[in-house]
């Protein structure tokens, strides 16, 4: 998703939100993930603005005091900023690749089954289709990308083909060299 992404040549405009709207993404981000409740003050202070960066192909990326802190495409699931994610690693699910899918994945390749499968790979967690998921490395402490899974992980380890996450923003890419878009 944000392979390639370029502020001057993706963002279409940055607004201010009404205080009704900063209610209503804060209450789906604490919705959506319930560990960041003790945190939510410091990362989305009510008392400030929060801007709403609005970016082609339906892609939106909510700021507050000058840092990126989550995404969501066509008004899907939100999506922690791997800084974010760095700050506060536990409150999305995790998958873990094995050694050999780290450097596909800081690449931008999806990430096939077998690679959530293999000896060094981790699902520890049964989770449905369509769940936004932290992607770990074998032998590595932070999260090295943020993904969807495109299948259950039962249906993973059962098949074990195709793709299993779907990624949408990972360590080096386009949105992770932004410094900041004010």
């Amino acid at each position: 998703m944000f392979k390639k992404f370029n502020t001057k040549e993706d963002v279409s405009g940055q607004s201010k939100t009404k205080s009704s709207v900063q209610r209503a993404i804060r209450s789906k981000i604490l919705e959506q993930y319930p560990a960041l409740n003790p945190y939510i003050e410091e990362l989305l202070p009510k008392k400030e603005p929060l801007i709403l960066v609005k970016c082609h192909d339906r892609v939106n990326i909510v700021m507050s005091q000058n840092q990126l802190l989550f995404f969501n495409h066509h008004d899907g699931p939100y999506f922690p900023h791997l800084k974010v994610l760095q700050t506060y690693p536990d409150i999305m699910p995790k998958v873990q690749v094995d050694k050999g899918a780290i450097k596909f994945v800081l690449a931008g390749a999806n990430i096939m089954c077998p690679g959530l499968t293999s000896k060094g790979a981790r699902l520890d967690t049964e989770l449905p289709a369509d769940t936004p998921v932290a992607i770990m490395a074998e032998g590595k402490e932070h999260a090295l990308a943020v993904g969807t899974t495109t299948m259950s992980t039962e249906d993973i380890k059962k098949i074990n083909k195709g793709i299993g996450v779907e990624l949408a923003h990972f360590l080096n890419d386009g949105l992770w060299k932004v410094p900041t878009m004010a």
